[in-house]
């Protein structure tokens, strides 16, 4: 006889503390856009208007979709004790579309109105490339080393994100290095803040008292915050079409970070399926995959520029007993928040100083993780997959002028910098693979990455037939070079004596 079907509820009180703590990582990541896009010149009017409805857009459906999918697991396997999948803006791929795709966009376009439109139709085709990838993902997954993706973009988090907040950090000591002592304390000792209060929200409040104290903010601040609140409705519009004329036709390079990032992205996703799996609730990773695909093209479709993905944070609701509800009340309160300007007043309130060192200690902990989730023997291929974003970091500060600028120090800075995420990944997989002294597994990297330079992906300002033709050639001695080594070593084993049996 079959079991009496078991009651899902909509909302328990576990769901209370499992909502406060994702809105916690997702308001910081909306605070962080909002200062940071401000910080790089672009209008509130974007900013406010359309980036964020854009982001709580994607956001919304996203929790949405994924409350409704844990119900249908409830109803599936007759259990009350499910919990919903979280979803948000990925931190790590938001730091890369930052400081990857909108500030170079910026410097080369010069206009933030453009540089956002290609943002846009960047993060359209990143939601495109993932449910796409959600055919492939396992293959594509157990064939790109891990050291190589995550050093690539731990390369981005030391440069752009740890290395220019830090910058920033200092230009007010007083602020910047106290609010980095307290990040220090709380975040990496792990010390228990006054109150109890989470870190990251003590140093913002100590901060930005201290810059009141001292002069650094003024109480315009207050009034500026007060005129961003108003009414910002949820309205499509085609700013992802006009994007996709502009990044096709000038900014094509902008790809080169897009499609190494998305595909962190899928297997962020993957991965923290999987961790749900272990907990209890089987939910379909393709299937996840393709969501986040379809959240961050609509994000997209509404203005929005970061792409999302189901949060680790899952297991940690998994534990606190939550179900459905507090996904639900989280893309809710995403919603309002944003239609009526409250996340803006928080952006206007907080000086960029106080936030520099936030940001500080997340690029030090993208770093950290791209060690902590290798082999120890793999931490070489690491550190050199983190070494192009030195030279598309010099490339972006320069702007157009950057070939003349560095001339003097070496005509390798521009062509390095070209497609750096493509470089960085191939340069890493390479010497994964020749650290498992799989060196046909090398010599193959060692051809497409020859192949992404002929046609002008890597090392080159523009797609073209034999776009960087030195590079090209280099990249196939490396392979050969691979391929002589892996013929030794068959040959050293042919010609080994058979182990005389005992």
């Amino acid at each position: 006889m079959a079991a009496p079907p078991v009651h899902y509820p909509w909302y328990k009180k576990e769901d209370t503390d499992a909502f406060f703590a994702l809105f916690q990582n997702n308001i910081a990541n909306f605070v962080i856009i909002a200062i940071t896009m401000l910080g790089m010149e672009f209008p509130a009017s974007i900013v406010f208007g359309q980036v964020l409805p854009g982001a709580a857009v994607a956001v919304m459906v996203g929790n949405f979709y994924y409350a409704w999918s844990a119900a249908r697991l409830a109803r599936k396997e007759n259990r009350a004790d499910v919990t919903a999948l979280s979803y948000g803006i990925s931190t790590p791929v938001m730091f890369v579309f930052l400081f990857g795709v909108l500030l170079p966009a910026k410097q080369l376009t010069g206009d933030p109105e453009l540089a956002w439109k290609v943002a846009v139709a960047a993060c359209f085709i990143s939601g495109a490339i993932e449910a796409a990838i959600s055919l492939i993902g396992r293959w594509v997954q157990h064939h790109l080393p891990r050291a190589a993706m995550l050093g690539a973009v731990a390369g981005v988090a030391l440069t752009f994100i740890a290395g220019e907040m830090l910058f920033k950090t200092l230009e007010i000591p007083v602020i910047g290095l106290l609010v980095l002592a307290i990040i220090i304390v709380g975040l990496v000792a792990r010390v228990s803040m006054p109150l109890r209060l989470p870190t990251s929200l003590f140093a913002i409040v100590v901060g930005t008292a201290m810059a009141y104290l001292i002069g650094d903010a003024g109480g315009e601040r207050f009034s500026d915050a007060f005129t961003h609140l108003g009414f910002y409705p949820l309205m499509p519009n085609l700013a992802w079409f006009e994007g996709l004329g502009l990044l096709f036709t000038g900014m094509l390079a902008v790809l080169t970070v897009v499609l190494p990032i998305t595909l962190y992205n899928a297997i962020e996703t993957m991965n923290n399926v999987e961790a749900m799996e272990a907990a209890g609730d089987k939910y379909d990773v393709r299937e996840c995959q393709a969501v986040d695909g379809v959240g961050t093209m609509l994000g997209a479709l509404f203005g929005g520029v970061f792409p999302t993905t189901v949060y680790i944070a899952t297991v940690g609701a998994k534990w606190m007993g939550a179900g459905r509800g507090y996904s639900i009340l989280n893309g809710a309160v995403y919603a309002i928040a944003t239609m009526f300007g409250l996340i803006a007043a928080l952006a206007a309130i907080i000086p960029v100083s106080v936030v520099a060192p936030i940001l500080v200690f997340v690029g030090m902990s993208m770093i950290a993780t791209a060690f902590q989730s290798n082999d120890t023997r793999y931490y070489p291929a690491v550190a050199l997959a983190m070494l192009p974003y030195f030279a598309n970091y010099v490339m972006t500060r320069f702007n157009r002028a950057a070939e003349e600028t560095v001339a003097g120090i070496s005509s390798g800075v521009v062509p390095l910098g070209q497609g750096a995420m493509f470089t960085a990944i191939f340069l890493g997989a390479m010497t994964v693979a020749v650290i498992d002294h799989q060196f046909r597994r090398a010599a193959a990297f060692a051809v497409v990455a020859a192949g992404f330079s002929f046609v002008g992906l890597m090392h080159a300002p523009k797609l073209a037939f034999n776009a960087a033709g030195d590079y090209t050639l280099g990249y196939l001695v490396m392979g050969g070079l691979f391929l002589y080594f892996a013929w030794q070593e068959r040959r050293q084993a042919a010609g080994a004596p058979a182990a005389r049996p005992r």
